[in-house]
């Protein structure tokens, strides 16, 4: 059988101008000079980026004119061992250091909280308080290596924080005031803190949440706290009878000091612990470098998203995500960073573009399922909006499907690059993305990262054009993970990303590589549909369901039925609307037709919610076990566990 030739057409490409303003385009200049090269396009410096993987960081160092020492060579030992190789194994940095280093003016923080609260932080205040904090955290005895972990909304004083611990060597963890107590607990009792900040609570849909009943259980069940740093933010009573708690503002005032001071890491030090969505067990704790997060982050940052000094750079994320490490950085390139905490539904579904317009923001990024959803709702920004600072609406957290490419150019803005995202909070940033220099085809993410092999491979190891597989790097990077925290040997951290292939990193996405070498994800490996033994991946289904005018959202897996396996297709469908056979006829031969005969579900269900997790990813293996009588073992990853009861008891999957 012939493999399919998949090329799509291209929908946006960038002037000569906006290529030529670049700092990819300064970049490929700076090392053509330098190596006596003549890379004329993103492809070519991809290509060189491999394979001259030393010299590639090497440049990277040099051109952003990191902080630090480089130490003497080998700069990358050994050069390709995965898990193993280091980076600048001989070299010291800070990645706080990298942040607030320069005499920039003007602000670095802007804050919105819904239509309650807009704050500036500039970077003089932003320097200052971050020196305070971490006086504060040394007087309370915490040293290189302690962890600190913030239960927080996505607010300045989270950012803060992170800065000071990192600047004097600690380690920063962080989680969304949305979750439990048992999803904290689950999370932060593995990793012992000796300091959590947090906040009295939150707005979400114009409504105060009030939280510190949650924050005082949290507590009582972390005997390894030292101090509880309190951002007052509703503006809530709270008995300070605990001495183990500090106001936020009493820490501004008694530990004042504008000495910084940066503790000088090795590249390989721990700077964040962050979580797996923990949908199968415990979450893992996941523990990155100082250096590697640094040099991962300015490729993605400041050449992939043209991130710079002045920049305005926003990311619609919350502090249990990995964007919001993601966006953080957008210090490092004395970009000004937006944080927005709150509904994105607010009091309009216009809320955040009209944040975006006024702020006068080049980068935006939000979820695919935010695109999805306003694209649900036919909402026509393009009409209300101008839009004229943005360069680049960055999308990620599951596949950005082809319509919604259409509706980003037909209603939000024309020229416009949209740059969907994958990666994962294993590496805390992408395998594959956007670039300012290629042009943006229907359906496709343009490309792999620069300094990231990026391949599909077969189950024999065998390398993919056209076809469908598993998502894999062959080259090792400096962002793969230290090691997971409490794990003997390894072995977790083996299991996770190198069980397949030997010193290859297989991700767990099902993807295809197009004749343009850009990327299709079609869902994770895992939750992959075998209808007689033909492999399926969910995004497609996802992607002609989406269509259907009466469905909201969509959740599809395949039940183990006679010896095989059927699939099943569960909907949510618009208020006032009703699965009737009519409609059950449309969406089949919708998926029928858009995809093809074997995508076609046994089964179309009407459920009142489809499960999510904390970040907003279906939860499609939380179904699968219910349905399978399997138990699910860590409920508190999800959202909305609640909603699970009603698929216990579906008659209809017994026929």
């Amino acid at each position: 059988m012939e493999k399919e030739i998949v090329s799509n057409p291209v929908i946006w490409a960038p002037s000569d101008e906006r290529v030529k303003s670049s700092q990819m385009y300064k970049f490929i200049k700076t090392i053509n000079e330098k190596n006596n090269l003549n890379i004329q396009n993103f492809t070519e410096l991809h290509t060189w980026s491999i394979e001259n993987k030393a010299d590639f960081w090497l440049s990277i160092w040099e051109f952003f004119e990191i902080k630090g020492l480089k130490g003497i060579k080998p700069y990358i030992e050994p050069l390709n061992e995965m898990p193993g190789s280091k980076f600048f194994p001989n070299g010291k940095v800070n990645y706080a250091e990298n942040m607030l280093s320069g005499d920039v003016s003007g602000p670095a923080i802007v804050f919105k909280s819904e239509d309650k609260i807009r704050k500036e932080v500039s970077w003089k205040d932003l320097k200052a308080q971050v020196s305070t904090l971490a006086n504060f955290m040394k007087k309370q005895g915490v040293a290189k290596g302690d962890r600190v972990a913030a239960y927080m909304p996505n607010m300045p004083e989270t950012v803060i924080m992170m800065l000071a611990t990192s600047s004097i060597g600690a380690i920063f963890s962080s989680a969304s005031p949305d979750f439990g107590v048992n999803g904290v607990l689950d999370r932060f009792g593995q990793i012992e803190p000796k300091i959590l900040i947090t906040t009295d609570g939150y707005w979400y849909n114009g409504k105060e949440i009030n939280i510190t009943n949650k924050v005082i259980e949290v507590v009582k069940a972390l005997p390894s706290l030292q101090k509880i740093v309190l951002v007052p933010l509703l503006g809530i009573e709270i008995d300070y009878n605990n001495n183990k708690i500090i106001d936020y503002n009493a820490i501004l005032n008694q530990y004042s000091t504008n000495k910084m001071f940066f503790e000088p890491l090795s590249l390989s030090d721990p700077l964040y612990i962050m979580f797996s969505s923990g949908t199968t067990g415990k979450p893992k704790c996941i523990v990155h470098s100082n250096g590697g997060i640094l040099l991962k982050h300015l490729v993605e940052m400041g050449l992939h998203s043209n991130a710079k000094k002045g920049s305005r750079v926003f990311y619609f994320t919350t502090c249990g995500w990995m964007m919001w490490n993601w966006l953080v950085s957008g210090l490092l390139l004395k970009s000004t960073i937006y944080l927005y905490d709150g509904s994105p539904f607010f009091p309009n579904p216009e809320i955040l573009w009209d944040f975006v317009d006024s702020e006068e923001i080049n980068f935006m990024g939000v979820s695919a399922k935010y695109i999805d959803a306003l694209s649900k709702e036919n909402i026509n920004i393009i009409d209300k909006y101008k839009l004229k600072t943005l360069e680049t609406i960055g999308s990620t957290g599951s596949p950005l499907i082809h319509e919604s490419f259409d509706y980003i150019y037909s209603c939000i803005k024309k020229d416009v690059s949209v740059a969907s995202l994958s990666g994962g909070t294993d590496i805390v940033g992408c395998f594959i993305g956007g670039n300012p220099m290629s042009v943006v085809r229907r359906g496709e993410i343009q490309g792999p990262i620069l300094g990231m092999d990026v391949h599909v491979y077969d189950d024999n190891a065998k390398s993919l054009k056209n076809e469908k597989g598993e998502l894999v790097c062959v080259n090792s990077f400096p962002s793969m993970p230290l090691y997971f925290w409490n794990d003997n040997n390894n072995e977790k951290y083996h299991d996770a990303y190198f069980n397949k292939y030997k010193n290859v990193w297989c991700h767990g996405d099902y993807i295809l590589k197009t004749e343009n070498n850009g990327f299709i994800i079609f869902g994770r490996s895992d939750a992959t549909l075998n209808p007689g033994g033909v492999r399926i991946g969910t995004a497609e289904i996802y992607r002609q369901v989406e269509q259907v005018k009466e469905v909201l959202e969509g959740l599809v897996i395949g039940q183990i039925w006679k010896g095989d396996t059927r699939v099943v297709l569960f909907v949510k469908l618009k208020e006032n609307s009703n699965l009737t056979q009519e409609l059950i006829d449309e969406i089949k031969s919708k998926i029928k037709i858009g995809a093809s005969p074997r995508h076609v579900p046994e089964k179309i269900i009407a459920v009142n919610d489809i499960p999510r997790t904390k970040s907003g990813k279906i939860a499609e293996l939380a179904v699968r076990d219910i349905i399978h009588n399997k138990q699910i073992n860590n409920i508190t990853a999800l959202a909305n566990p609640e909603c699970l009861e009603e698929y216990k008891s579906i008659n209809e999957l017994n026929t």
